[in-house]
């Protein structure tokens, strides 16, 4: 990864919606060089893709959180499999410790979030933190 592409790469991150000539202007290569840096880092992985970040609140969740799930006996799998189907979830990991599972979910409120927790108990053990500020957010990943 040469440092054009790590220019490339934080001006991307920072807004996906840049045209190819302005990112150019800024690294100093023309547009169709840019376009071909960008399509090799797509088609190798680097780049993901692209999305839009929406904010939560203007739509109706006044609630954010964190809920850790510590599966029951034969319950993770299923969990797994059914955590998909939760409009609330907004990510959820698989992760070591205690705890199997720690999920970021949005909700519109106290009661969203007492149905959600009750929909949840019958996987395992839950504790959960509401969320007061985001501190960071979408931070740049700097290659390594």
């Amino acid at each position: 990864m040469d440092s054009i592409n790590k220019a490339i790469l934080r001006l991307l991150q920072k807004n996906a919606k840049l045209s190819n000539t302005a990112i150019g202007k800024k690294v100093g290569i023309s547009s169709p060089a840019i376009s071909e840096r960008i399509k090799k880092l797509e088609d190798t992985g680097v780049i993901e893709g692209y999305k839009t970040f929406v904010a939560p609140q203007k739509l109706g969740y006044q609630l954010k959180a964190i809920i850790t799930l510590k599966a029951f006996m034969g319950k993770l799998k299923p969990f797994l499999q059914k955590v998909k189907t939760y409009d609330e979830v907004i990510n959820c990991y698989r992760v070591t410790g205690d705890e199997n599972i720690v999920m970021e979910v949005i909700l519109k409120d106290q009661k969203h979030l007492e149905s959600l927790i009750d929909q949840l108990i019958a996987y395992g053990e839950t504790k959960t933190q509401v969320v007061l500020s985001q501190v960071i957010h979408q931070k740049e990943i700097k290659p390594a």
